[in-house]
């Protein structure tokens, strides 16, 4: 007869093999009484939506780095915060991190809340972080599920309802499975289990410690688990970027409005972006020249095709807002604005 899974086996492997992570409490310190530091917790979820593990490693040491905590980070100049999430994608996440922080440190004095409810209603948390953060931070049996959960889940009671309209049966049966205690420790040990044994194309079904009671396993589906619903082709979108630099090597840079796509990011002046090729209409009168190579970039819902068009003018000539030479860091620009400027310097 199949076992059925239960959390203390996956907790016995969690604390074995735990992985170490910058803003995360080893098993062993957790059992000694201490608890993570919910700051920490909160920043890496935010961090961590829709990015990997690898990538946001170094973007929370710097943060952390540079605001260490809460009434840090809530005083903090936006435009910084915004030039050090560059690079990090999904700028939203950004805005939102200065309003949560601020409504943090005005409405509950600086101390995160440990409901949920209310939780979900400060900026930027929903659902899934409000959960991971009571569980986490705080203990509370609260059921996570992210992407590596539902992949576990999926494969360990077979489920083959593709995703997303998997979600809702995976997150009762994911429900079903968190303990009352050490329920933090558990959310992680199960995203650490599809993290690194569970993984999507090459499970280590071996290793796994739910490998007796795994449905898929048994039935030899883990490979083809979860599965997904056909992804919708995504369109192309066609635009131009106009490069302006003075002889004395400033740059002509603007902030991109709060709303939308790189909101409230510096950027080049573009075109709007569209499915027609657009109108080349640059911000002033000048000797454009445009670069035989074209940026190209993808985005959640789109591919990005631009044009770039290069000009240079001298300091007496232009009646615009340059950003000085000394001023002007290229990393501090989101991704698809240091590759236009990439190409820009390359026509030089």
């Amino acid at each position: 007869m199949r076992d059925y899974p239960n959390s203390k086996t996956l907790l016995t492997w969690y604390d074995d093999n735990a992985r170490v992570l910058p803003w995360r409490v080893a098993p062993a310190d957790r059992k000694l009484g201490q608890m993570p530091d919910p700051y920490r917790i909160w920043l890496s979820e935010i961090m961590l939506q829709q990015t990997t593990v690898a990538a946001v490693k170094a973007y929370f040491v710097k943060f952390t780095t540079l605001w260490p905590n809460i009434f840090d980070l809530a005083a903090a100049d936006d435009a910084e915060v915004m030039a050090a999430w560059a690079g990090l994608g999904y700028y939203a996440r950004a805005r939102n991190l200065l309003k949560c922080a601020r409504a943090i440190v005005v409405e509950f004095e600086g101390q995160f809340p440990f409901d949920r409810d209310q939780l979900q209603g400060l900026p930027g948390i929903g659902p899934y972080t409000s959960a991971a953060l009571a569980s986490i931070a705080f203990d509370q049996p609260e059921t996570v599920v992210d992407g590596n959960v539902e992949r576990v889940m999926a494969r360990l009671f077979d489920v083959h309802l593709p995703l997303p309209k998997a979600k809702v049966p995976l997150t009762k049966l994911a429900e079903e499975l968190t303990p009352r205690k050490r329920a933090g420790d558990y959310a992680q040990a199960v995203m650490d289990l599809g993290a690194t044994i569970c993984t999507p194309k090459s499970p280590s079904c071996s290793l796994c410690p739910w490998r007796c009671c795994c449905l898929a396993m048994e039935r030899g589906t883990a490979r083809e688990l979860p599965k997904k619903s056909p992804k919708v082709m995504k369109p192309t979108r066609q635009g131009i970027a106009y490069v302006a630099y003075r002889t004395d090597g400033a740059v002509l840079l603007e902030q991109r409005p709060d709303r939308g796509l790189l909101g409230g990011m510096l950027g080049w002046p573009v075109s709007a972006w569209t499915e027609d090729p657009p109108e080349f209409m640059p911000p002033f009168r000048a000797d454009w020249v445009e670069a035989p190579e074209e940026v190209r970039h993808t985005f959640t819902h789109f591919h990005l095709r631009l044009r770039v068009m290069v000009a240079s003018v001298l300091p007496e000539r232009s009646n615009r807002h340059f950003i000085e030479k000394s001023d002007f860091r290229p990393l501090d620009l989101p991704t698809v604005m240091r590759k236009v400027w990439s190409i820009a310097v390359g026509l030089e």
